[in-house]
């Protein structure tokens, strides 16, 4: 296990009619953060065999609806590696999205995906040891 720049991973998800908060079958943002927080939990696993702790956002950007019925991918990539803390580049597109004016099941696919948000964020994870002594590190 090494966390470095560039490890990257992506989660697709279809978004449940149960999630829709807002008329039109809006999702609320936090639906997305969750996502995001899925992401980063497996980046820290890959990267430091630790599922880590979001320590905060430096940016996000809301930038297109999600609705339900939508298939959205959520993108990490780890951009700085410090001695403790990980930031990550975060993005989510919708790669499909519901279509009920053609029908209840009607959908498609979107070409190219609907960016509906990007956000930077910072994650932790504990210090490396050895034995269960602390390992000394340049950070």
């Amino acid at each position: 296990m090494s966390a470095r720049v560039g490890l990257q991973v992506a989660h697709r998800r279809y978004v449940p009619y149960g999630h829709a908060h807002y008329g039109g079958a809006l999702v609320d943002g936090a639906y997305l953060l969750g996502l995001f927080g899925d992401v980063a939990t497996e980046l820290c696993i890959r990267g430091d065999g630790d599922e880590g702790l979001f320590a905060s956002y430096a940016d996000v950007q809301f930038r297109a609806p999600v609705r339900a019925g939508d298939v959205v991918e959520a993108r990490g990539q780890i951009i700085r590696v410090g001695n403790r803390s990980r930031t990550i580049e975060f993005s989510c597109v919708v790669v499909c999205r519901a279509q009920p004016e053609r029908g209840g099941s009607a959908a498609q696919v979107l070409e190219p995906p609907l960016v509906a948000a990007v956000a930077t964020g910072t994650v932790v994870v504990p210090s490396p040891t050895v034995a269960g002594e602390a390992v000394a590190s340049d950070g």
